[in-house]
């Protein structure tokens, strides 16, 4: 989907290496099973290519949890939908047009095959898992994102190296509000922490 799948905050990206920019490719050579990645400004989005043009992703979305009219579902994702769907923690497995899903940003292709902990499985059944799970799903920033689907799909194991570094931030902003509890009592100045402590651990659950 063109929408962004919003990791809010925390993912800033530097300038492409050559290395990187040797990567992108234009759609004919992308292959069934093939993890594709766009970059944003402050976050980046993943997708497994199924052929045809279509890219598996998974995208917060409150409409599914409204209705089941599957013509309405399948129109591009508003931004009110996708921030509805992160404060209500759903999400949907869809297949949208390359075109739609890099939302014209160029497309990494297999970028991640480097970092990995594990060799991807064969893009077949790569594919397969990612359209065995299309459908409404549950949504954690944290724990169940875009980058866990498409780790699943391609390696067999979830996991999202982005959002390594948000689990720290969340952990010390919880544990700075409480300090600032302990040793300043509540103020102004502790207020905010304060009420982003509950509001952390609730969106990293």
């Amino acid at each position: 989907v063109g929408r962004p799948c919003v990791f809010l905050f925390f993912y800033l990206c530097g300038d492409r290496t050559g290395a990187e920019k040797s990567l992108y490719f234009e759609r004919p050579q992308f292959r069934r099973g093939d993890l594709l990645e766009v970059r944003r400004t402050l976050f980046t989005h993943f997708g497994i290519y199924l052929g045809d043009d279509r890219v598996a992703h998974l995208i917060p979305d409150i409409l599914p949890v409204l209705t089941a009219d599957s013509r309405q579902i399948q129109e591009m994702v508003t931004n009110t939908r996708l921030l509805l769907g992160v404060l209500s923690k759903r999400a949907s497995v869809r297949a949208d047009s390359v075109e739609d899903f890099a939302y014209g940003a160029g497309i990494l292709l297999n970028a991640m095959d480097r970092a990995a902990r594990r060799s991807p499985l064969s893009g077949e059944e790569v594919a397969r898992r990612a359209e065995r799970l299309l459908g409404p799903v549950s949504y954690s920033l944290l724990w169940n994102n875009c980058e866990h689907f498409v780790t699943y799909c391609r390696y067999g194991s979830a996991q999202s190296l982005q959002t390594d570094q948000v689990r720290r931030n969340v952990a010390l902003t919880a544990l700075l509000g409480l300090l600032s509890m302990v040793w300043f009592g509540i103020s102004c100045s502790t207020a905010l922490p304060t009420l982003l402590i509950p509001f952390t651990l609730w969106m990293a659950s």
